[in-house]
């Protein structure tokens, strides 16, 4: 019979942002965490390829190495956390802790939504934990809120603003009416937002949480090509000053819910009513509301992102991973929370062409007597009908044309657009934004 442990050990891989606030929270928390768990939660070691630059924590003599194997091989290590990201080296090490007999904490989504089976595969083969609290949401609990608090519930519909920098940006444009550029530029002088910012504006980051979310609400995983992803640098101030005027808030989602044809799960900017508490959610913030056939809505909000806020996702898995080392009950809850499914399931994904929902256009065409009547003719042709119509200036060559469609199917929608651009009368592609009314 092994002998009980009498303190738990700790290693980080990657010094960087998230990897810094963990190791502050562990040592300036370290008799908080010796409290929850009722033995040391103790940092044994620290790796980052650069082993000089001063993050402003000082760490004991020898602890900070260069090598993250070291780390994934530490035998006083219990439990290895991997803070690089990415699908390189951060897989590596995460293989290389487990097939060493080592719990894993992660914050690392894009190696969750792109090679989540094979190292799940390999934590049921080894009998270890994983938590990955971190990578969905920051600080905010959703991910034991999907595994745990929600585990009765057939989930009907997620629907997640779950990147903090559009979000900024977005927020930014609604409140100061300024372009989308402007908005970019001083988020990146301000460090909200990447040198290249296409991971995050371009709906990437979303997706691979939203596949996370939609794995844990299925017990499925999804295919990242399955998912339609756009991102938000085509919205205008225009744009959103048409929501406003109507009553609508512009949002980045992430939606995944039971359709007609199937699960969808999509990311795309999305107009959703104002007096909705998930259209007052601003700047960085993040939140997700879930609607269970039981439970009904839940929202839960708070900081999707930074050193500290992420740093307590992490430690939050360091805690629960401790305590079942503690008492050998390694694996009690599976990291989908499903039991009976087969690891290797796919959840499949309706065809992005057969979702419905009502639709925003902005049409540049020539300000000319029978132009709105062709539109709508061609709409009609499509089984497209249209609940309201704006036009925005007279008397010049070109003038907007503002329509928001009744719910229609996305083929129907793309198959007449293409109709109508191609009018003598219209001056530009088509500018759509797609409406959720029922949240």
């Amino acid at each position: 019979m092994s002998q009980p442990l009498k303190e738990i050990g700790v290693g980080v891989i990657g010094f960087g942002t998230v990897g810094t606030g963990t190791v502050k929270l562990l040592l300036e928390n370290a008799e908080q965490l010796r409290k929850r768990v009722g033995v040391p939660v103790k940092l044994v070691r620290v790796a980052d390829a650069d082993t000089k630059r001063d993050r402003g924590v000082k760490l004991p003599e020898g602890m900070l190495v260069g090598d993250g194997m070291q780390v994934a091989r530490d035998p006083n290590v219990q439990i290895v956390v991997e803070l690089i990201g990415g699908t390189g080296a951060a897989k590596e090490f995460l293989l290389e802790a487990i097939r060493n007999g080592k719990s894993v904490v992660t914050a690392n989504k894009a190696l969750l939504a792109e090679c989540g089976p094979e190292i799940m595969h390999a934590v049921a083969e080894k009998g270890v934990d994983i938590g990955f609290e971190a990578s969905v949401g920051g600080g905010i609990p959703i991910i034991r809120t999907m595994k745990e608090g929600l585990a009765a519930n057939r989930i009907l519909g997620i629907f997640g603003i779950i990147n903090g920098t559009c979000n900024y940006i977005l927020s930014r444009m609604t409140k100061e009416g300024r372009a989308f550029s402007e908005v970019l530029a001083e988020a990146q002088k301000a460090g909200l937002a990447e040198a290249d910012p296409s991971f995050d504006v371009d709906g990437i980051d979303t997706a691979h949480k939203l596949a996370i979310l939609v794995w844990l609400a299925t017990g499925g995983r999804v295919s990242l090509k399955d998912i339609y992803v756009e991102g938000i640098r085509d919205i205008s101030p225009e744009d959103i000053a048409f929501a406003k005027e109507f009553g609508y808030t512009v949002k980045l989602l992430a939606i995944a819910k039971e359709g007609s044809s199937g699960i969808e799960a999509r990311v795309h900017p999305t107009m959703i009513p104002s007096h909705y508490l998930l259209a007052t959610v601003d700047g960085a913030n993040n939140a997700v509301y879930v609607k269970g056939d039981f439970v009904g809505a839940s929202m839960s909000y708070g900081q999707g992102a930074g050193m500290l806020p992420t740093a307590s996702a992490v430690v939050s898995d360091v805690i629960e991973i401790s305590r079942n080392l503690l008492r050998g009950s390694s694996g009690r809850i599976p990291p989908s929370g499903f039991s009976l499914v087969d690891p290797k399931m796919i959840t499949g994904i309706a065809p992005f062409d057969e979702v419905q929902c009502e639709y925003y256009l902005k049409i540049l065409v020539m300000d000319r007597p029978g132009v709105l009547s062709r539109i709508a003719g061609v709409l009609g042709r499509h089984s497209i009908s249209i609940a309201s119509v704006l036009q925005k200036g007279r008397g010049g060559n070109a003038v907007p044309i503002y329509i928001v469609t009744h719910r229609a199917k996305e083929s129907s929608m793309r198959s007449a657009l293409a109709e109508v651009d191609k009018l003598a009368d219209v001056l530009d592609r088509t500018r759509l934004i797609r409406i959720e009314n029922n949240l």
